[in-house]
């Protein structure tokens, strides 16, 4: 694969070697952008950074999201409304759709339409949050927050298909603010510097690292809380790109589980609805439940007939600022809106 990484690593390259140098062009909006991205596959935190930074925001100021809207079934422009659905949006719009029914949820593939279509819909919009655009430089965002996995840095890897990085590494120049993601709880200054010190970070550039927070279950339909006790049998049914932290949670939280994984973003059949139950079935205890993630949630929530009555719950997540540092990301973050005003 080796070559083929050399290869892909070269069109990235120059893609962006024209950007740089303004043979393609960017556009700057004189309005409060911020961009959430990474350079790799996969699951960095991504969809819950942008729920921090719309908790964060929302209350103070209209916000938007943006998003590609991967895997959905449209294309085009949208803003989600009352009768969309994931199949239309994709499933990340839609998870901030039915958590934040005040905040603009829209979808676009080509975000330097979308974003005039966004304030011309909603001419109140006070700031936009591009979900998983950091690639993407035909918008030029005014705050870049990159992404990147402690057990996975990206100085560290490689481009596809050898690793994971689906840009080069020195686009992380580009970005403001670094995070380090899915950090272990007991993280110890000499971590953080060694990681800093890897990292290599611009002197503009601010470096902070988060752990990620497990929340209370909550039934899909009901949204009846369940408390996990150590004597639950659970099937952990997960299509997401990394489920290790959540493997990780549930191993120190119950004896066993099972797991029916499926692929990112995995769009789900009535073929894995019966295989689900099937194995659910099998489990042979009285405290027993189904869980899944709070995307995956809202791809299995058209079988509402089939699975109102039985005990499946998503298990919400959430970034948490090591170091004390939260509020000195909530500054720089606010603070740039607060430019605009």
């Amino acid at each position: 694969m080796f070559p083929f990484s050399l290869v892909y690593g070269a069109v990235i390259w120059f893609r962006n070697f024209l950007f740089d140098k303004k043979i393609f062009k960017s556009a700057k909006f004189n309005f409060p952008i911020i961009c959430v991205g990474n350079l790799a596959v996969g699951g960095t935190g991504k969809t819950p950074m942008t729920e921090y930074l719309i908790e964060l925001l929302q209350p103070n100021y209209s916000t938007a999201t943006l998003s590609r809207g991967y895997k959905r079934k449209t294309k085009g422009f949208a803003i989600a409304n009352a009768t969309t659905t994931a199949l239309e949006i994709g499933d990340e719009p839609m998870q901030f759709h039915e958590k934040y029914p005040a905040v603009t949820v829209a979808v676009g593939e080509e975000r330097i339409e979308a974003i005039p279509q966004i304030l011309h819909a909603r001419p109140a919009t006070k700031v936009i949050i591009l979900d998983d655009a950091f690639q993407h430089r035909s918008v030029k965002a005014g705050l870049n927050i990159l992404l990147t996995e402690y057990k996975n840095l990206y100085t560290g890897d490689l481009m596809m298909p050898m690793g994971d990085l689906r840009d080069i590494k020195a686009s992380s120049k580009r970005a403001e603010i670094i995070v380090v993601t899915k950090c272990k709880s007991e993280l110890t200054l000499d971590d953080k510097k060694e990681i800093e010190k890897e990292l290599k970070a611009l002197p503009n550039q601010k470096v902070f690292f988060t752990e990620i927070l497990y929340a209370t279950p909550y039934h899909l339909f009901t949204k009846q809380l369940y408390d996990i006790s150590a004597d639950a049998d659970l099937l952990l049914v997960t299509g997401i790109a990394n489920p290790k932290p959540m493997k990780s949670f549930l191993a120190e939280h119950v004896l066993s589980f099972d797991m029916l994984r499926y692929p990112d973003h995995h769009i789900f059949s009535s073929i894995d609805l019966r295989d689900i139950k099937k194995q659910f079935e099998k489990i042979k205890s009285t405290n027993k439940i189904i869980l899944t993630t709070e995307k995956d949630a809202v791809r299995l929530k058209k079988f509402e007939k089939e699975l109102c009555d039985m005990p499946i719950y998503a298990l919400p997540i959430r970034h948490h600022f090591l170091f004390n540092e939260g509020e000195n990301f909530n500054k720089v973050v606010s603070n740039f809106v607060q430019g605009f005003a």
